[in-house]
């Protein structure tokens, strides 16, 4: 047997990044960054009230306190938005709300909260009752968030809803990206049937292809074909023709790797088939031309782990993005088990009381149990048992 970083390796090694496309942000959900993100202005690009209150000169009020206020005249009203720079003598104060520019002549703001009235005494002539604590309180600085042509996100970022709000506040209006990437899925296997159909002897529900089509899409990536062969050669041959026909990048396929007498996937394509030492998922087969082939194991929970170890990272990769793997914490185990000999156990558990419990035992056709995962606990391959207590790798994956 390899060991699971060996066979990642190989995949990865095969990898071939994506072309970049310039669209606009507010198309841009789900997309991998290709070039860093560049503000075109500055954020904030002025200097604006943090609070409603009053916009001062701190030197007129750096001794106030609630015996000896500081008087001060206001002279200027400012709302958010508006345009107006009014000029502040010593003693005179604006009346400002948030996000409104602040004055120039002014360097501090005074909260209502910190003067005598308040908002329902806050036009004419106000007692401010505390001192601010420097120069510049409750004022946000020009482009102290980022300033122009400051990088906003690095590429290899994926661009979610807050990053794209960045880029649109920051005045960016086109973002160069990975295109998505293009994939086929097949299962494979006599014995499947579509769901609602009845089922003879020997028959199960296929439900491998949609798994792995909601994977796919997890990674921002997009289903090109999705299909069913029996175990025959012609019908799998004919439907990786229909993938690459259709622009796919990877074709995955679920079924037909192991080591029975009915192994279509390994009998017809031209992969390269290894046992990795990771239970579930041990037999493992991969193609490294255009399109890539991932020949996965049958077995449900087989099929969502070989995903996540090595689908997963490869379809990130592609789309240039900085970081493949989910993220693993260090959580108790609650319950003990055991674990395979000489190979790395990626048990299902869920996430309760600040640690993990198994949501069955290891068995990798156990679908049912699966869809209560929220994670998978990694156990190295030296080691025998988990004991309740002991802490674990916890990769998360909802």
């Amino acid at each position: 047997m390899i060991t699971v970083e060996e066979h990642l390796a190989s995949v990865l090694a095969a990898v071939r990044p994506l072309d970049a496309t310039t669209m606009p942000v507010d198309a841009a959900l789900g997309r991998t960054l290709r070039e860093p993100l560049v503000a075109a202005v500055e954020l904030p690009p002025f200097d604006n009230s943090a609070m409603d209150g009053f916009a001062v000169h701190f030197a007129d009020v750096r001794d106030a306190a609630a015996d000896r206020p500081a008087v001060l005249e206001v002279v200027a009203d400012l709302p958010a938005g508006s345009p107006l720079d009014p000029p502040l003598a010593r003693g005179q104060a604006a009346r400002i709300m948030t996000g409104a520019a602040v004055p120039t002549d002014a360097d501090t703001v005074v909260p209502f909260e910190e003067t005598r009235g308040g908002l329902a005494d806050s036009l004419g002539r106000i007692e401010v009752l505390a001192a601010p604590r420097a120069a510049g309180a409750h004022v946000r600085g020009r482009g102290e968030d980022c300033p122009l042509g400051g990088e906003l996100l690095p590429a290899g970022t994926l661009l979610g809803s807050r990053q794209l709000a960045a880029a649109a506040g920051a005045g960016v209006t086109e973002v160069v990206v990975s295109r998505l990437p293009r994939v086929a899925v097949i299962s494979t296997g006599d014995e499947l049937r579509p769901p609602g159909a009845p089922l003879a002897r020997g028959q199960i529900v296929e439900s491998n292809s949609v798994l792995l089509e909601g994977l796919v899409r997890e990674t921002g990536a997009e289903v090109v074909l999705r299909t069913t062969v029996a175990d025959d050669g012609d019908a799998l041959r004919a439907a990786v023709a229909e993938a690459s026909a259709l622009g796919a990048d990877a074709i995955v396929t679920s079924g037909g790797v192991s080591a029975g007498a009915y192994e279509v996937v390994k009998t017809t394509l031209p992969m390269s088939f290894v046992s990795v030492a990771m239970q579930p998922g041990k037999p493992q087969g991969f193609g490294g031309g255009h399109p890539l082939l991932f020949g996965l194991p049958g077995n449900p929970v087989s099929v969502a782990v070989s995903f996540e170890v090595f689908v997963r990272p490869a379809l990130l990769a592609m789309q240039g993005r900085t970081e493949l793997g989910r993220r693993i914490l260090r959580l108790p185990a609650l319950a003990g088990w055991r674990t395979p000999p000489g190979r790395r156990q990626y048990l299902p558990v869920a996430i309760e009381d600040g640690g993990v419990r198994p949501v069955g035992p290891g068995a990798s056709h156990l679908r049912a149990r699966l869809a209560r995962a929220e994670a998978y606990a990694i156990v190295d391959a030296d080691v025998t048992a988990v004991s309740a207590g002991e802490l674990v790798d916890v990769m998360l994956i909802s």
